[in-house]
C-alpha cells in the first residue's frame, strides 16, 4: 500500500490574490481551518539536484491489466486515455510491462511469448498492445520490461542462466516488431540478483543491438550497490538502482529509505513498485511516496503497482492501481484518486526535468506533520512546478514564494485535488491563477489537498463517464471458433499456466481452447494446478458444459460458482468436477485457504485419451449437479459458494483441450445461509427459535444455530427452519416498519431480493432489511428502510473472507510460517496477503484461518489473556463479534482483541483485553 502525505503553508506578498486563492480553496471545503504556521520557498533555478525520470505505473505483476482489452471499444479508449493521454489524466510517463512466464505473478498467469524453447509469438497476450496504445497516446512515454516467472524450460528451470537473457532478449525483439522502444530492463521481480548473470545480461544486450537499454537492478533491495566498489563491470552494467515499497508496504508512506552506498552510487534511485492500494483510499501514500521520496531518498522514478485493476472482484487486489475495470461486458470503469495524483505529477513534468534543492523542496514549516513539497524546473530553465501534499495537516497553510535562479516570474496556475473528498468534481481543479510581482507570490493551502503550482499550460481534466455496472447475461457461450490460433478468448482470466486457441484435435475441425504450458513453469509464487477462470462472479443458478479431449493421462477440472480467491492461486474458492481419463470423478469443494473437501465420488468408463466427451457441472440453489455425456454421475447438497465464475482447468499441466464452452440458466433452487450485519457483525435470529406468529428478529451473537438459518426460496420468500417467513408488519411500506416472522403466503411483502452487494430488499415496499438507528447490540430489531447503501443495510449471506489489519500498526494478524499447530499464536506481521493473514468470519462466529480457530486460551475472561488457534470446538472462547466499529470482541468474555502493549512491530502478540476503543483495539478487513 502507499504512504501517507502530510501538509504545507503558503503565506503572499501580495495579500489580495493570497485571499482569492485561500477563498477559492476554501469555498470546496468548507470552512476554512486555522492559519498554522508560514513557510517561506526559494526557487533557486541554479540549485538544481538530481534528474527527474517520471512517474508512473506497472502493467503486470500477475495479469492486471487482462480484462482491459475486452472492454467495448469505446470505454477501452477512455480508459486508455485517462492512463496515457497527455493533458487528459494520468498522464504517465513510465510503464512497466510484464514479460511473461504461464505462472501467476499475483492476479493472474501472464502467457509467455515463448511456451517451450524456440517457438516464439510476438502477437501473445496483450502487453504489447498496451504498450502500443500507451506510446499511440504519448510518443514520450518511457518503458520499462521485467519478468516474474519464466517457462519451465528455461535454463533446465533455472532462472539466472543464459537461456534467460536469451529469452529476454527474444522478447525485446518482439516489442521490437511492435514499434516499442524498451527503455529499461530489469532481472527478475523481488528474487535478489545474481551478480554474474547481470554482467551477461549487459554483454549480450549490448551484442543484440540493444546497447541502448538500461538495466534496472535488482528490484529487491538496495544490496546490489554495496558490491559496486569491488566490482567495476558491474556497476557499468546497470544503469538504474530500484527497490520496493521504499517508503513500507502497505503503510502511510510517513518516510522513506536508502542506503549510503545506494546514494554515492552516481545511479538513479527507483521506486520501481510500490503501491499496492486501493485506486481511492491509496491516494494519501501515493502522493507521499512520489515526494517524499526525493526528499528522503533521492528517488528519481516512481512506478505504481498496479496501473490498473482489469480483474473480476473476486480476485486479490481488485480495485487496487491507478483505476479498476472489472466489468468488460457492461463498460463499467472507476477513475481513481490515485490516477489524479498521478496527473498532479504527470502533466506537470517530464522525465528530463531537474529537481530544485534548498528551500524549493522540503517539508511545510519543517514539520512532516504539515506535508511535503517539491519543485522541479524544466529543461528550458524557465518552467517550473511545484507539487505540495496536506495530507496529514489539520489547518490551512500559507508559503511565501520567492523566484530566482533565471526561472519564469509570470503567473503561476495552480490545480487542486482534495484527497478527502469522493465527489469527482473535487479531483484535479483547476483553481485561479496567482500573478508574481517582484518574483515573489504567496499561496494558501487547505488540510488533505494536492496542488501543483505551475508556469507551464496545456493542462486538462478528462470528461468521459463511465457507464453503470451490469452483469453478463446468460446464456453464455464460446465455441472458440472466432479467434485466430494462439489468443486469449474474452472474458477467460489465466490463473496459471496459459489458455490459448489451438487448432482443435481428436479429428474436430475448428478451433479450440488448450492448456499450452507443457511443464511447470519458473513460478514467482507457489505452484498450482493450470486453470482458467471465466464470466462474471455474480451469476448464481446455472450449468457449465464443455467438451474436454485428454491428450495425456491425467485429471481436468470444470469449475463453477468460482468465487473469493487468496493468494496464491491455489486458494481459489469453487466447485470443482474432477474426472480422470480412468473415469474415476469427484466432485469437490475448494476453499479460499487452499483446503480441498471431496463431497461426492466414484467412477464410470474410462473416459480415454484423444477423444472428446462432454463434462458438465450444474446449481440450482443448494443442489450440485455433475454430468459426463449427458449422464448424471452424482449430485450432492452444499450451502458454502452461492455465485462465481466458471472455470477450466488441467491437474498439473497437461496440454488437453476445451471447446463448446456454454453456461445456461437454472431455475433458482433454495439457497440456505445466514443474515449477516455487516455493520454488527451479529447475526438474524429467531428469538429461542419461538416459530409463533409475530415473533420478530433480532440481532444475536452469530452461532450457527437453526434459529438463525434463513432459506431463500425461488418464490424469493427468506424461510426459517420452521417453514415461517420473514414478513413486513401489515404489509407497510413506511421507513420504520418492524419485519417479523408469520405463516408463508403469496404476498409481496413476504418477497425479498437478495443482491450481491448485501442489500436485502422488500418486493413489496422497495425498502431495505435493516437495523433501525444503527443498534449493534444483541437484541436490536430489524425493520425495513429506504435503502441508502449503509452497513446497517448490508447482510452476508455466509463466511466472508479478509485480512485483521491494526489499525495503530498497519500490520496484518499472522499466524507465523503458517504453523497449525494447537497453541502457535498469531502476531503482527507485514502484510503480504499470504493464507496465514486471510481470516475467515464464519457464519458461525468464528475466525479461522487456515481451517484453525482463533481461541481464547484456556477460555480464560481477564485482561491480558493470549489467544491462540486451536481445533475448531464450537466453544464460546472460540467465538468472535466483528464490529463495524473496527472492535473485534470475544463472546466468550465481552474482551477485545488488542496489540499487547500498543506494540506495532512485527512479531507483536495478541490478548484480550477490555475495550477501550483504543487504536491497538481497531481492526480493518480488506
Amino acid at each position: 500500500m502507499l504512504p501517507v502525505p502530510r501538509r504545507k503553508r503558503f503565506r503572499s506578498l501580495l495579500a489580495l490574490a493570497a485571499l482569492t486563492l485561500a477563498a477559492t480553496l476554501a469555498g470546496a471545503a468548507g470552512a476554512t481551518p486555522a492559519q498554522a504556521a508560514t513557510t517561506t520557498i526559494t526557487l533557486d533555478g541554479t540549485v538544481a539536484g538530481r534528474t527527474f525520470d517520471g512517474v508512473g505505473a506497472i502493467s503486470g505483476g500477475g495479469g492486471n491489466s487482462r480484462l482491459l482489452i475486452d472492454y467495448p471499444e469505446a470505454q477501452r479508449a477512455q480508459i486508455l486515455d485517462y492512463l496515457f493521454k497527455p493533458g487528459y489524466g494520468a498522464a504517465v510517463q513510465l510503464l512497466k510491462l510484464e514479460i511473461g512466464g504461464d505462472a501467476n505473478s499475483t492476479d493472474g498467469s501472464e502467457p509467455s511469448h515463448q511456451h517451450v524453447r524456440g517457438d516464439i509469438n510476438c502477437n501473445v497476450g496483450y502487453e504489447f498492445w498496451l504498450g502500443e496504445q500507451a506510446v499511440a497516446r504519448n510518443p514520450n512515454i518511457k518503458l520499462v520490461a521485467l519478468p516474474w516467472a519464466a517457462p519451465g524450460w528455461v535454463g533446465g528451470h533455472n532462472f539466472w542462466s543464459q537461456d534467460m537473457i536469451d529469452y529476454d532478449i527474444s522478447w525485446l525483439n518482439c516489442a521490437k516488431q511492435h514499434g516499442l522502444t524498451i527503455n529499461y530492463l530489469g532481472g527478475w521481480n523481488e528474487r535478489g540478483h545474481d551478480s554474474g548473470w547481470y554482467k551477461n545480461l549487459r554483454t549480450s544486450l549490448n551484442n543484440a543491438g540493444f546497447g541502448s537499454v538500461q538495466i534496472v537492478g535488482d528490484d529487491s533491495g538496495w544490496g546490489m550497490a554495496d558490491e559496486f566498489g569491488a566490482d567495476a563491470t558491474l556497476k557499468n552494467a546497470v544503469g538504474v538502482l530500484g527497490n520496493h515499497y521504499v517508503c513500507g508496504y502497505l503503510s502511510q508512506a510517513e518516510s522513506c529509505s536508502t542506503t549510503t552506498n545506494a546514494r554515492n552510487s552516481g545511479k538513479p534511485l527507483w521506486a520501481s513498485e510500490f503501491g499496492s492500494q486501493d485506486d481511492n483510499a491509496g491516494v494519501v501514500p501515493y502522493i507521499r511516496t512520489v515526494n517524499r521520496g526525493y526528499l528522503d531518498a533521492e528517488l528519481t522514478g516512481f512506478l505504481n503497482w498496479p496501473l490498473l485493476a482489469a480483474i473480476t472482484p473476486n480476485l486479490p487486489y481488485a480495485t487496487v492501481g491507478l483505476m479498476d475495470a472489472g466489468s468488460p461486458w457492461s463498460g463499467s470503469y472507476r477513475v481513481g484518486k490515485n490516477l489524479w495524483a498521478n496527473a498532479h505529477y504527470g502533466q506537470f513534468t517530464q522525465p528530463g526535468w531537474r529537481y530544485l534543492n534548498n528551500s524549493a523542496s522540503g517539508y511545510l514549516g519543517g514539520n512532516r506533520a504539515n506535508g511535503s513539497y517539491v519543485s522541479l524546473k524544466s529543461p528550458n530553465n524557465s518552467d517550473y512546478s511545484t507539487i505540495y501534499e496536506t495530507s496529514g495537516s489539520t489547518a490551512a497553510q500559507t508559503v511565501n514564494v520567492t523566484v530566482a535562479g533565471g526561472l519564469s516570474t509570470g503567473t503561476v496556475h495552480v490545480w487542486s485535488t482534495d484527497m478527502g473528498s469522493d465527489n469527482p468534481a473535487d479531483h484535479f481543479v483547476k483553481q485561479a491563477d496567482v500573478p508574481v510581482s517582484g518574483g515573489k507570490y504567496a499561496l494558501t493551502l487547505q488540510p488533505h489537498r494536492i496542488y501543483t503550482v505551475t508556469t507551464t499550460t496545456g493542462q486538462g481534466k478528462g470528461t468521459a463517464v463511465s457507464p453503470p455496472t451490469g452483469t453478463l447475461a446468460l446464456p453464455y457461450t464460446d465455441t472458440f471458433d472466432g479467434y485466430a490460433v494462439r489468443k486469449q478468448p474474452k472474458y477467460t482470466e489465466d490463473m496459471q499456466g496459459s489458455f490459448e486457441t489451438r487448432a482443435c484435435a481428436a479429428g474436430r475441425g475448428g478451433t479450440c481452447l488448450q492448456q499450452v504450458a507443457p511443464v511447470q513453469p519458473i513460478n514467482w509464487q507457489d505452484d498450482s494446478d493450470a486453470f482458467t477462470l471465466v464470466g462474471d462472479p455474480s451469476w448464481s443458478d446455472y450449468t457449465v458444459t464443455t467438451d474436454v479431449d485428454m491428450q495425456q493421462a491425467g485429471t481436468v477440472t470444470l469449475l463453477g460458482r468460482a468465487n473469493t480467491q487468496n493468494r496464491p492461486q491455489s486458494h481459489q474458492a469453487a466447485y470443482q468436477l474432477r474426472i480422470s481419463d480412468t473415469g474415476a470423478w469427484s466432485i469437490a469443494r475448494t476453499t479460499s485457504s487452499g483446503t480441498r473437501s471431496t463431497l461426492s465420488s466414484g467412477n464410470r468408463a474410462a473416459l480415454g485419451l484423444n477423444t472428446w466427451h462432454t463434462i458438465a457441472l450444474g446449481f440450482s440453489g443448494n443442489t450440485i449437479t455433475a454430468s459426463v455425456d449427458g449422464a448424471v454421475v452424482g449430485q450432492v447438497t452444499d450451502t458454502t459458494f452461492t455465485t462465481g465464475q466458471v472455470g477450466l482447468g488441467v491437474v498439473g499441466y497437461q496440454t488437453n483441450q476445451f471447446d463448446n464452452l456454454r453456461v445456461t440458466p437454472n431455475a433458482a433452487g433454495t439457497l440456505a445461509g445466514v443474515l449477516k450485519g455487516q455493520e454488527s457483525g451479529r447475526c438474524a435470529d429467531v428469538p429461542g427459535g419461538n416459530q409463533a406468529n409475530g415473533t420478530r428478529p433480532a440481532l444475536w451473537d452469530c452461532t450457527g444455530g437453526t434459529n438463525q438459518q434463513w432459506t431463500l426460496t425461488p418464490a424469493k420468500q427468506l424461510r426459517t427452519p420452521g417453514g415461517k417467513c420473514l414478513d413486513v408488519n401489515g404489509a407497510g411500506t413506511a421507513d420504520g416498519t418492524a419485519v417479523h416472522i408469520w405463516d408463508c403466503g403469496g404476498g409481496t411483502n413476504q418477497q425479498w431480493t437478495v443482491n450481491s452487494d448485501g442489500s436485502v430488499v422488500g418486493a413489496g415496499s422497495g425498502k431495505c432489511l435493516e437495523v433501525g438507528n444503527h443498534l449493534t447490540t444483541n437484541g436490536s430489531p430489524l425493520t425495513i428502510w429506504g435503502c441508502n447503501g449503509g452497513a446497517n443495510q448490508k447482510w452476508a449471506r455466509g463466511d466472508t473472507v479478509g485480512i485483521l489489519k491494526g489499525l495503530q500498526s498497519g500490520k496484518c494478524v499472522d499466524l507465523p510460517a503458517a504453523n497449525t499447530a494447537n497453541g502457535t499464536r498469531p502476531a503482527f506481521w507485514t502484510c503480504n496477503n499470504g493464507s496465514n493473514q486471510a481470516w475467515t468470519s464464519t457464519a458461525n462466529g468464528r475466525l479461522t484461518v487456515l481451517d484453525k480457530c482463533l481461541d481464547v486460551a484456556g477460555g480464560a475472561t481477564a485482561d491480558g489473556t493470549v489467544v491462540d488457534v486451536w481445533d475448531c470446538t464450537g466453544g464460546a472462547n472460540q467465538q468472535w463479534t466483528v464490529n463495524a466499529d473496527g472492535s473485534v470482541v470475544a463472546v466468550g468474555s465481552g474482551k477485545c482483541l488488542d496489540a499487547v502493549g500498543h506494540g506495532t512491530a512485527d512479531g507483536t502478540p495478541l490478548v484480550i483485553w477490555t475495550c477501550t476503543g483504543a487504536a491497538n483495539q481497531k481492526w480493518a478487513r480488506g
